[in-house]
């Protein structure tokens, strides 16, 4: 099988004067090269760092593609907890004004609900576009996955009894609001 060389000098396209030069070129750069030493090619060396370069950028696509998909992941699961905890408040009467995003925001609750939710037992927290209800407890889990899901949970107070209140025979006036 003949050379390239060859096959243009036959085809004509090059001439026997260049085809001398460019081998008398290569000779000298094979001996001008001391014994041992690997002859450097320079497009092996920037297609090396053209893919080095590749496997890099595709690592961080592949990591970025993974934190979405982690991300998506935690969402999912903060919506069912939500869609298997929330509480129903189709009997709300009272009103609990709470502030999200520097707005503040208006739900119906009922009277229970609403000393819940000021007590620290109930949580409201943002899923889906929708403000829903949840315990405490999910609330918890819900801030591990996402705390800013989470929108109004009151620290419980050591001294909260709860049922057990010395207070509960005294009767509050209607027209007392704070």
């Amino acid at each position: 099988m003949a050379s390239l060389q060859d096959q243009l000098l036959k085809a004509g396209l090059a001439d026997q004067k260049k085809a001398k030069a460019i081998r008398n070129e290569k000779h000298k750069q094979r001996k001008q090269q001391p014994k041992g030493a690997v002859q450097v090619n320079e497009t092996e060396i920037r297609a090396r760092k053209a893919r080095e370069e590749k496997a890099e950028r595709d690592r961080q696509l592949n990591l970025k593609r993974q934190q979405e998909a982690e991300k998506k992941a935690i969402q999912a699961q903060i919506r069912q907890l939500v869609e298997t905890n929330r509480l129903d408040r189709s009997r709300g009467e009272t009103s609990y004004q709470f502030v999200h995003d520097n707005k503040i925001k208006k739900l119906y609750v009922d009277d229970t609900m609403a000393d819940q939710l000021s007590r620290g037992r109930l949580a409201i927290v943002f899923v889906n576009d929708q403000y829903e209800i949840v315990a405490e407890g999910v609330a918890r889990k819900i801030i591990e996955r996402d705390a800013q899901a989470v929108v109004v949970l009151h620290d419980r107070k050591k001294d909260d009894v709860g049922d057990d209140d010395p207070y509960a025979g005294y009767e509050i006036p209607d027209d007392l609001m704070w």
